[in-house]
């Protein structure tokens, strides 16, 4: 995590897996994904409606971490969404509960989802 932040801040990558992942929660997240040996995702992809928190650009799967101020910003991440669905992404949301007491359940849920083909809808 420290070694996101410190990329993030741009002091330099300490670490060949570093990402400039904008919270330690999302860098949790992708280092369970990376444990279960799921690809490595982008991180903080630029996407036409916005950014990715993560990103897995073949899959066309976007996947958010919600922490405790996406109650804050729930207007304007619904209309993201939609706007994502609309344009032919594929989305996952996870919390905090997930990633610490439903890990297995949220990489099942992502490997689903990469095993899955896109659809020529929105492209």
């Amino acid at each position: 995590m420290l070694a996101d932040q410190a990329l993030r801040l741009g002091l330099g990558r300490f670490d060949e897996l570093a990402e400039p992942a904008e919270s330690p929660m999302e860098t949790r997240l992708r280092w369970l994904l990376i444990q279960a040996r799921l690809p490595r995702p982008e991180v903080q992809a630029k996407l036409s409606f916005g950014r990715a928190d993560l990103y897995y650009p073949a899959a066309r799967l976007v996947i958010e971490y919600d922490g405790a101020n996406h109650r804050d910003r729930i207007v304007d991440d619904n209309r993201r969404q939609n706007l994502l669905l609309n344009g032919g992404f594929r989305l996952l949301r996870f919390t905090a509960g997930d990633v610490y007491e439903r890990s297995d359940f949220l990489v099942s849920q992502v490997r689903t989802a990469l095993s899955r083909p896109i659809t020529d809808r929105g492209k």
